[in-house]
């Protein structure tokens, strides 16, 4: 039987599942690893004076994994560099943030090369491998001319541009070539998946082959739409557990017969923070009876803080925030609680569960799990109501929340509004049919979906069926 090897930039999986704070994702492909015996390849975060080409081994929780060291000026070209620098804020429409410098692009070919020689000795005839993300899209090109024939799937996390836009990158073409090399390519939103598409026909002079067949560069692909969901059963244990039931407590009584508004994202521009501040901001100036009765809690912990463009984000929230607490804070009421911290799973469930309002508006992101996981996280007799930017690729599911554009303040005001006066009998209604999303989308159905639509891929070489059920 095959094994199943997944590859990402960081390896996720869990050293103790029953801690509670490993993520759905990492649990789902760990279950699958354990099962068929698999191996989950990938950097370490460790630096090293030189590179070898060698994978230290570990076991965690019975899943084997394989890390590789490398160099410090990989990590800051290939990672802080064409990773997060580049392909992150270009794939979120940001052009104005991305940074062309030819040596970032140098360094990510030179990695993704390097993980490749790594990992083709690790890989036996049968395997079939699962490629993650925007860091490694060349290592398909890199396994195949290493001599690697098997099966190689790739699964985008975040959006993919509009042709208009990936067009200003130095060397797009090579880029969107490489992804010939793989034999199916996952999108979590038909819209992401029609823009690629678009590049292909329009830019690259490709032709659409069959009902998900691309053919371009002298190669065929197969593309297909995943959504990915959450580990539903999971995080309803996580909401159940000992330490949600408290954290809700908490909450509740630190609400203090308040209605709370809940975000959590991680500090990021794709997010839309400062716009969702200035919304609420909105929302107070617009509603003065209701300013004491209600309070947002912002939940942003810090990433990449080694980037500029982070650092500057950091403090024009701590500003914002700072302001309105500032304008409308009483001496028993504070409009804005803004935490830079991490939290469990379990603890999140419970702040989840607590608030009367979800608010998930990112200016642009892939799908956004913390909308699927604010609404498994409600009181069936008494939920809450989830907010959801139309740019999020949740939205192509939850039409059920209210949608918004997250670039209007006015939309974002009225929204939080509506939500907070919103009679009992609609908001079970929303959720009923919100949480019916959540339960068919989850995250061991879109992991099994794709790993079977991987090994029906056409292929010249038939390889032993891969049973993902």
């Amino acid at each position: 039987m095959s094994r199943l090897i997944v590859v990402s930039n960081r390896v996720s999986a869990p050293k103790d599942p029953a801690a509670g704070s490993a993520g759905g994702l990492a649990m789902a492909l760990s279950a699958a690893l354990r099962k068929y015996d698999g191996l989950w390849f990938g950097w370490s975060g460790e630096t090293v004076e030189t590179f070898k080409a060698e994978a230290k081994f570990e076991d965690r929780a019975g899943v084997t994994v394989a890390l590789v060291d490398l160099e410090a000026q990989d990590v800051d070209e290939y990672y802080n560099g064409y990773a997060n620098k580049t392909l992150w804020p270009l794939f979120h429409h940001r052009v104005d943030l991305t940074a062309y410098e030819r040596s970032f692009g140098e360094g990510y070919e030179r990695t993704n090369a390097r993980f490749a020689e790594v990992l083709a000795p690790l890989i036996e005839p049968d395997d079939l491998i699962w490629i993650h993300d925007y860091h490694m899209i060349p290592l398909a090109r890199d396994l195949r001319r290493l001599g690697v024939t098997n099966r190689i799937g790739f699964f985008l996390h975040t959006p993919w541009p509009a042709r208009q836009l990936l067009v200003t990158l130095p060397y797009h073409r090579r880029l969107v070539e490489s992804l010939f090399d793989f034999d199916l390519i996952g999108f979590h939103t038909r819209e992401w998946m029609d823009l690629f598409t678009d590049y292909v026909v329009s830019e690259a002079k490709g032709d659409v082959t069959g009902e998900n067949g691309l053919e371009c560069f002298g190669r065929q692909v197969q593309v297909g739409v995943f959504p990915i969901g959450i580990d539903v059963d999971g995080f309803l244990e996580a909401r159940n557990s000992t330490l949600g039931a408290r954290t809700y407590d908490r909450m509740a009584a630190s609400a203090v017969f308040r209605s709370m508004i809940v975000g959590v994202d991680r500090l990021d521009y794709s997010k839309g923070l400062e716009q969702r501040l200035v919304g609420y901001e909105e929302f107070l100036h617009k509603n003065p009876s209701m300013r004491g009765d209600v309070f947002l809690l912002q939940v942003t912990p810090i990433s990449r803080d080694d980037v500029d463009t982070y650092q500057d984000i950091r403090g024009r929230l701590d500003a914002l925030a700072g302001r309105i607490n500032g304008e409308f804070a009483d001496m028993d009421w504070q409009p804005i609680r803004y935490l830079n911290r991490t939290y469990r799973r379990d603890q999140l469930a419970g702040i989840y569960r607590a608030a009367r309002v979800g608010l998930v508006t990112p200016l642009r992101d892939g799908m956004n799990l913390v909308a699927k996981e604010y609404v498994a996280a409600q009181n069936p007799e008494d939920p809450g109501v989830l907010i959801l930017s139309r740019f999020a690729g949740a939205a192509e599911q939850m039409g059920e929340a209210l949608l918004v554009n997250p670039f209007s303040r006015e939309e974002l005001s009225d929204a939080i509004k509506n939500a907070l006066t919103m009679p009992l009998a609609e908001r079970i209604r929303k959720w009923e049919a919100l949480m019916k999303v959540v339960r068919d989308t989850d995250v061991s159905i879109w992991r099994d979906d794709f790993v079977q639509a991987l090994m029906s891929a056409p292929r010249v070489k038939e390889l032993p069926v891969f049973d993902a059920a």
